[in-house]
């Protein structure tokens, strides 16, 4: 019996890739980092804590995800932007210790202050698992195109690489902000440019979009670290000084006026049906 002989309509639960999409991307990793700094360092709760904390809204809203049986714009937007949370302050905790504390603090919340290890070997760290993830993904015969993803297993594949590409997008956006000496706008500039040319690689034939579409959702993420610690961070270090109060709240509201008008146009269309292998 063939593939085709167990295929099977199943509603699309991811969605579809416009500029619309890449727009509320952008706001919730923002977001992410925003909220998962005033989290861990403005309420002083700590990397340690914090992220156990965030991993757990993570496991929840992935759940809720995961039994959902059609795309819901509210689950999926929510499950990107606790990864994103949970990314910035597992970033932290593996790439910090008491050394990048604020000057005066000598901890923050309860257990350990950080690993240490540092940008580069965390970025590494976290650059292999991903990779190993999408082996995983290639042997298990899934695709990789979020227009074809269907099934349980290759949904839980897709959201295990969207954690770690985005833990691994807050590394790369803070050691463009801070150890790369081009600061926060300039981090913004160099990763904006990349993504123009990715843009622009969509309209050559030769080159997958599976893969430039991977690429730029990585790139999104430390486009947001940047962006967000832009807005966060006081005008001596090169930010807005908004405080992450304050970002955070403009972005949360801009986020959910996209979430809002997704939903409204989702609710307004029929449901979209693809062919899924049992």
């Amino acid at each position: 019996m063939t593939a085709t002989d167990h295929a099977k309509a199943v509603l699309k639960k991811l969605p579809e890739i416009t500029l619309a999409f890449w727009v509320m991307k952008i706001a919730a990793t923002t977001l992410g980092e925003t909220a998962g700094d005033m989290i861990s360092q403005t309420l002083k709760l700590g990397y340690f804590l914090s992220t156990v904390t965030l991993f757990a809204i993570f496991v929840v809203t992935l759940v809720v995800q995961l039994r959902s049986s059609r795309y819901n714009p509210i689950y999926y937007w929510t499950v990107i932007l606790s990864t994103s949370m949970a990314g910035t302050t597992l970033s932290d905790f593996m790439n910090r210790d008491t050394h990048n504390l604020a000057a005066g603090t000598t901890s923050l919340g309860w257990g350990p202050q950080g690993l240490g290890l540092g940008y580069p070997a965390g970025a590494a760290i976290l650059s292999s698992l991903l990779v190993i993830v999408f082996l995983v993904w290639k042997a298990s015969g899934l695709p990789f195109d979020i227009n074809r993803i269907s099934t349980f297993r290759g949904e839980a594949l897709f959201w295990t690489a969207i954690l770690i590409s985005n833990t691994l997008g807050t590394s790369m956006g803070d050691f463009l902000a801070d150890s790369s000496g081009l600061g926060y706008l300039g981090g913004a500039v160099l990763i904006t440019s990349v993504l123009a040319v990715l843009a622009v690689c969509t309209k050559v034939r030769w080159i997958p979009n599976v893969l430039v579409f991977w690429l730029a959702f990585v790139l999104t993420r430390p486009l947001g670290a940047t962006v967000g610690d832009f807005f966060t961070k006081p005008a001596v270090k090169g930010g807005l000084g908004l405080g992450t109060y304050g970002a955070s709240a403009v972005l949360l509201a801009v986020l959910a006026g996209f979430m809002a008008w997704a939903s409204l146009r989702e609710r307004r269309r029929p449901a979209i049906q693809i062919a899924a292998i049992a």
